[in-house]
């Protein structure tokens, strides 16, 4: 009777999936209780067919099946099903990707599978059924539900093939066992009972073994890897909820499995194959191939309806997440291209659920009731979707990356092996990885971790840094921490798991479920989350909301491109990923075994999957009525993602070795083989000093449209998109920095680090960038913005003494000298002169330099006409702090913009009340640029440039040459070691040869080649390499030499006169700068506490007034600058992009002439006791600059400009005046500044400082001498007679040095004679009128005291031209009239 029932339903499983069987052996034996069947193929059309997977099966078969029946004691012992051996080859479909473009919108082609599901479903029934109206009675019914509830399956040594191009992914479970168990998970004979709707399975898997190889054409392995998992074991319960006895389906549905400790093992040989099988992953999950966009099927054997089913899928599920830890290691980027776009494959998924339980739900269908109802039902939505509930829980998995290396046996035919190191090992506690899904309308993915951190093992690339014999610290192997230690945290990433005592399932109540998006946000924050976890934790939801009440309709409507169904379903994908508190330190151990593992990664190129679509457009586009647009206004489906780091530390150390010439060039794409070094002896620097970089908060938010493709081909054949709409095509991404801070701190033998020294303060920034998707599609809209970006720097402050910065060089050249295998030797002087005991005050404390921008913004746009920029800074201020006589700090203005410096070309401000800075003065810097995307396009306008400057005030202070002339005191070992080695490339271009060696020729490099040389001569390098590949690292000197060799000078300057002609012949031009004002005293001049800080002319102002002993000084009053292009009329500088000029200049050259007007030119003395001389009054010239071109007809490969530049300047009226105090202030100045040029020149160290534009246009100025000559106060009566003899002569030179467009001229011209011939003609002709030059000079009468003499030339009407032309030079000067005066003053009177 039983056997009547049982026996078709084994029958109907066997028969489907096995070919060539008799039914009658097998009732035979079966009926015997036991049945054995041997060497069975599995067919394989058939499962590829129903599992609907992008794979297909090369080979499947069983090696024995067995099944026991116990007929006598069905009731109380179960039935096992055991397999021993099976075996399965899959490959990736050929031609997927034509499939794919073929098949029509994925909703059709889910529709299509659930039909062929549901036509099968019955032939299979009524095989089984033998009468179909007699139904059995109930107790026979009930009975077949306890033996398929208790049905055990085991599976002894599973394996499963996946090969690929060169790739051998194999997959081997020693056993896999099913059964059902009681309350406690331990193993028993249960059933559902009107009490306890439960039912429990657990699945133990043993020694999974995971092997990643690589095959040869032949397609055998030569070497094999070590396994990516070795016998890792792991568990999973399974608990079934049912609403009530008769129930087919579960309500509630959990699976979970937990690993206890799980280690993979990738080798640099496996790397690239791990990656490529990643993207296999994501490639499916994004429906970039196959039919229907699926996640996480990387073995196919999810959804056989045998009694598999079960195992299999979570066995699946727990492969997928076994490689979680290892895909952290990019920092969580798979994870999070994992869960993108998780709602493709869940309605897929989904359509299976009723298969994975199919034999858990009593097996009903069997016994003849109609079996596709649950289909229709699932359809009609009258029975609830069940809670699906998948988890994975690991508490500690590590993974090891190693190095291999083949190693030859003793004997020559013997065959070469492979030797793996281990160099670089990520460890992880506390990993949960939980999904949660109910029907299509809600999906949820939580990923988290309790801690992580990252260790150096072994050596690298030749240097033993973490060998065993080094006894160095696991702190100092450790260079990535994030989040806490199990130990401390306890097992909250198990909270509510089925491993969990404390959750509901495991204490008899039934498990509450959150399953509305507003709710789940509320419960499950960011904090909430970092509290459960503490390193990573990410929450991926997915709802789909249907507002029209048309029954579940399917995302894929939209995407199918339909448009009257956009309105009808709302979706919404938002990811958060927060990451905890992270410490990161990056030193030469580090930075190598990174790179390394990038450059392994890069090794092997695989052809992408699933190529780029051509962006075509339907020629029938879509026009929607204004319904559906009102509607596709109201909501349009976007994912967003929210990433968030808190509290991040990053240590950049000092270089202790430098290998970085073998891995960059990789990196950047220039291949080579180059055969390391011999391992050499690592010594641990120490103290080591190191840039220390807080950030309080990082925040990164992207969004973007869901279905982009559709809703940009729709938006874009709208003739007047609305704002919101065209906000929908674009991608936004938003960073915002709070907090960030920098600073120096050094390593200390002891592993401890001193207290940081601040360089940076906190300071906090945002960028804000949008990108438009498919840019094709919107071509005919050349307004439309394709890129648009903003910065903002609210301010940003930098503080250092010159200590610092040499230290800050130091690191820095430790990282930029490649090569460099010896540690670099830190002068000790210079780290104490850093990192200062605390409590001990230094003897001459430094002075610190302070500089601070405010309110910078910035602005980028291009569309596909134009590139376009504006922006803002708000103010820049520079001061040093000196220490004070009395132990104060003293505060010492250098550099403040803006300034009000436009009454400062006259001495009379001094005397004026002056308006002190408001907070409301302009920016300091505006401007707007616009370039053409492409110069030759015809109806473009050219370039635009506007830009204004306000004034700026600068003090250059002799403080300033004390910060510039610091140098540490020990001279013995040097700062960085005189001649850094630099490390010759192992494998050297025959033809470069020769320059190099030239160029290397010092003592230690020397030695290091010929060491080279001969470990290059040993090394099994084929002989082409040496002609073929690149140096690894040239010296810096010998790469100028090579690149400058081969073009004159003069060649140079003609290229760069015909890219700048290119740049400027179509440029509106609109230039206004106001006056920069320079204060040089003799003497370092302190702000007083009373005047607003940093404000200079302030602080020249009060000493000026209030102080006796005022420091000589000069004051430099540059001109206010105005260039404006022809026809240009004035617009503000800062203008919304892109935008349009009234008058674009359209034909070549039409910018031209350019009026170029300065205005405001000054220099005078200031002494004390409110003395003020002047030297040259206030001055001004206009100027009118035109330039015209003509291409001349080629006579080499490019064409050649021919150029006629005409400049006319008119000069106002010049008048200088010179005393004997003002020439001794000038003399003193310029000693100092000579002696510290000197001293910085004597010590090599050329280093501009770009703060102060006006001194230190050369490398720099120098030094806080005192001059030895005391300031001499200008009290006529004692004004000594000696000074006389250097009057005449100053006051010559300021006239020449001042005069500047005459010294400007001689160059001018001698440069442009070199040009000309081959490169076209230049044509120079300029003109300079000048209506009258005065020179005063004054002195005292050395024979009557209290007179003083003056002496007064005069020269009128000045007028000078050059004209320059191919066959002459002609030079004309005209001086009208010319004398000399001499006067005397008398007491008390005039001259």
């Amino acid at each position: 009777m039983l056997e009547s029932y049982v026996t078709p339903i084994l029958m109907s499983y066997v028969n489907r999936y096995i070919k060539n069987l008799k039914p009658s052996d097998l009732q035979l034996s079966l009926w015997g209780g036991d049945v054995v069947l041997s060497k069975l193929e599995l067919k394989l059309d058939v499962l590829e067919q129903e599992l609907k997977l992008p794979f297909t099966f090369l080979s499947g078969h069983i090696h024995e099946l067995r099944i026991h029946v116990p007929w006598t004691k069905l009731g109380s012992e179960p039935v096992v099903i055991t397999i021993n051996t099976m075996e399965c080859i899959l490959k990736l479909k050929d031609g997927i990707q034509d499939d794919h473009e073929s098949c029509g919108s994925n909703s059709t082609n889910r529709s299509a599978t659930e039909n062929t599901k549901s036509s099968v479903k019955p032939r299979r029934i009524q095989q089984a059924a033998p009468t179909d109206p007699d139904l059995p009675p109930g107790y026979v019914q009930s009975l077949i539900r306890r033996v398929v509830n208790n049905v055990n399956i085991v599976i002894n040594n599973l394996i499963l093939k996946y090969v690929e191009d060169d790739i051998v992914l194999s997959v081997n479970i020693t056993s896999a066992e099913c059964y059902t168990v009681g309350e406690l998970w331990d193993r028993a004979f249960m059933d559902i009972s009107a009490t306890d709707l439960v039912l429990r399975k657990v699945i133990n898997f043993s020694d999974c073994t995971v092997c990643l190889d690589k095959r040869n054409a032949s397609g055998k392995i030569e070497f094999y890897q070590d396994p990516l998992l070795y016998k890792c074991s792991f568990r999973t319960r399974l608990h079934f909820t049912y609403d009530n006895l008769n129930s087919k389906m579960p309500s509630v549905i959990k699976i979970h499995t937990l690993v206890e400790s799980l280690k993979l093992s990738i080798t640099d040989q496996q790397l690239p194959m791990f990656i490529r099988i990643m993207q296999l992953g994501i490639a499916l999950y994004y429906g970039e191939i196959g039919n229907f966009k699926d996640g996480e099927m990387e073995e196919p054997t999810c959804h056989n309806k045998d009694m598999l089913g079960n195992i299999t899928g979570a066995e699946d599920e727990t492969r997928i997440d076994m490689q979680y830890p290892a895909q952290y290691k990019g920092q969580d980027l798979y994870s999070q291209q994992e869960d993108e776009q998780s709602q493709g494959w869940v309605s897929w998924a989904w359509s299976f659920v009723p298969a994975i339980v199919s034999y858990d739900d009593g097996e009903e269908d069997f016994l003849g009731n109609d079996p596709t109802s649950t289909m229709h039902q699932q359809k009609a939505q009258t029975l609830r979707d069940p809670i699906v509930s998948i988890g994975f829980y690991c508490t500690k998995a590590t993974v090891t990356f190693k190095l291999t290396e083949m190693q030859a046996e003793s004997s020559y035919y013997s065959p070469q092996k492979v030797k793996s190191r281990e160099v670089l090992c990520w460890e992880q506690e506390g990993t949960t990885v939980e999904a949660l899904m109910m029907g299509e309308p809600f999906f949820d993915c939580q990923i988290g971790f309790v801690g992580c951190r990252a260790l150096c093992l072994k050596g690298i690339m030749g240097v033993k840094d973490f060998e065993e014999n080094m006894n160095r610290s696991e702190t100092e192997a450790c260079f990535f921490i994030c989040g806490e230690n199990l130990s401390m945290k306890g097992l909250t990433y198990l909270t509510n798991s089925l491993f969990d005592y404390r959750s509901p399932e495991n204490n008899g109540t039934r498990a509450e479920f959150i399953l509305d998006a507003a709710h789940h946000k509320e419960i499950y924050t960011e904090i909430a989350g970092m509290q459960r976890f503490g390193a990573f934790y990410m929450d991926y939801l997915y709802t789909m909301e249907n507002i029209s009440g048309k029954g579940s309709a399917s995302q894929q409507d939209f995407s199918s491109g339909k448009s009257e169904d956009m309105g009808t379903v709302r979706e919404k994908s938002t990811k958060s990923l927060v990451i905890g508190p992270l410490d990161f330190r990056l030193d030469s151990s580090a930075v190598h075994r990174i790179l390394k593992m990038i450059v392994c990664a890069l090794e092997h190129e695989y052809e992408p999957y699933g190529g780029l679509k051509p962006d075509i457009k339907d020629e029938n586009e879509t026009v929607l009525n204004p319904e559906e647009v009102a509607s596709l206004e109201e909501y349009i489906p976007t994912r967003h993602t929210s990433v968030t780091l808190l509290k991040c530390t990053f240590t950049i150390f000092m270089a202790e070795f430098n290998l970085l010439d073998h891995l960059l060039p990789v990196i950047m794409g220039e291949k080579n083989s180059s055969n390391f070094l011999n391992a050499t002896n690592f010594q641990s620097l120490r103290p080591l000093p190191s840039i220390q970089i807080l950030v309080d908060k990082i925040n990164l938010e992207h969004s973007v449209p869901m279905y982009a493709e559709q809703l940009v081909h729709v938006v874009s054949s709208l003739t007047q998109p609305s704002d919101n709409l065209l906000h929908y095509c674009y991608a936004h991404c938003y960073l915002k920095i709070f907090g960030f801070q920098a600073g120096l701190t050094s390593l200390d033998c002891r592993g401890s680090y001193c207290l940081p020294v601040p360089i940076i303060p906190s300071f906090s920034t945002a960028v804000y960038g949008k990108l438009l998707k498919l840019p094709t599609c919107w071509t005919k809209r050349s307004q439309i913005a394709v890129t648009e970006g903003i910065f903002e720097l609210p301010n940003l402050t930098i503080q250092a003494t010159r200590a610092q910065t040499l230290l800050l060089q130091a690191i820095y050249q430790s990282w930029s000298h490649i090569g460099n295998v010896n540690s670099l030797s830190v002068n000790e002087a210079l780290m104490n002169e850093v990192f200062q005991t605390i409590g001990v005050k230094s003897k001459n404390p430094l002075p610190t330099l302070e500089g601070s921008i405010q309110n910078v913004e910035l602005k980028y746009c291009s569309t596909s006409l134009v590139k376009c920029a504006s922006g803002t800074m708000g103010s820049i201020k520079i001061c040093a702090k000196a220490p004070g006589d009395s132990g104060k700090e003293k505060l010492i203005p250098l550099l403040q913009g803006p300034s009000d410096t436009k009454d400062l070309h006259s001495s009379k401000w001094l005397n004026e009340s002056r308006k002190p800075e408001s907070l409301l003065a302009p920016d300091l810097i505006a401007f707007t640029v616009q370039v053409p995307q492409y110069m030759d396009y015809c109806h473009n306008s050219g370039a635009v440039l506007l830009c204004s400057v306000q004034g700026v005030a600068v003090n250059i202070d002799p403080v300033l040459y004390t910060w510039l002339i610091y140098q540490p005191q020990k001279r013995t070992s040097r700062h960085i070691q005189q001649q850094p080695v630099v490390a010759v490339p192992l494998v050297m271009p025959i033809s470069r040869r020769k320059d190099d060696e030239v160029s290397v020729g010092s003592a230690p490099l020397a030695k290091q080649q010929s060491y080279q040389a001969s470990e290059y001569a040993s090394s099994p390098i084929k002989t082409k390499t040496v002609t073929e590949s690149r140096p690894l690292s040239i010296p810096v000197k010998a790469m100028l030499n090579l690149s400058e060799g081969c073009r004159s000078p003069e060649e140079r300057m003609k290229e760069f006169i015909g890219l700048v002609w290119n740049a400027v012949k179509s440029l509106t031009l609109q230039l206004d700068v106001q006056s920069c004002c320079v204060f040089v005293p003799n003497d370092s001049l302190p702000s007083p506490s009373t005047i607003v800080s940093g404000d200079i002319p302030g602080t020249v102002r009060s000493w000026y007034h209030g102080q006796t002993s005022m420091p000589g000084m000069l004051v430099l009053c540059l001109p206010q600058i105005k260039v404006i292009s022809a026809g240009h009329k004035y617009m503000e500088p800062l203008q919304e992009i892109p935008f349009v000029i009234p008058r674009p200049i359209l034909e070549e050259g039409n910018a031209f002439p350019w009026t170029i007007s300065l205005h405001h030119f000054s220099m005078y003395t200031l002494f004390g006791k409110q003395v003020t001389l002047c030297l040259v009054e206030p001055m001004g010239c206009t100027s009118t600059l035109a330039v015209t071109s003509q291409k001349l007809l080629a006579t080499g490969p490019d064409t050649r400009h021919s150029f006629v530049v005409c400049l006319h300047v008119e000069l106002e009226s010049l008048q200088i005046k010179c005393s004997n105090p003002q020439v001794q202030l000038l003399y003193e100045l310029t000693e100092i500044m000579n002696k510290v040029w000197n001293k910085i020149q004597r010590r090599g160290n050329l280093s501009p400082s770009s703060a102060y534009p006006e001194t230190m246009a050369g490398p720099a100025p120098g030094s806080p001498v005192r001059s030895s000559v005391g300031t001499i106060p200008p009290d006529t009566s004692t004004c000594s007679p000696s000074a006389e003899v250097g009057t005449t002569t100053e006051g010559d030179s300021i006239q020449a040095g001042d005069d500047s467009p005459f010294s400007d001229s001689v160059t001018l011209e001698q440069t442009t004679s070199n040009i000309g011939g081959a490169s076209g003609r230049i044509s120079l002709w300029m003109q300079w009128v000048l209506p009258k030059i005065t020179i005063k000079l004054f002195a005292p009468d050395p024979e009557n005291k209290g007179t003083e003499l003056c002496m007064v030339s005069e020269l009128e009407d000045l007028s000078a031209s050059i004209d320059v032309q191919d066959v002459y030079t002609k030079v004309k000067c005209k001086i009208e009239s010319f004398n000399i005066d001499h006067y005397r003053s008398r007491q008390q009177q005039n001259f």
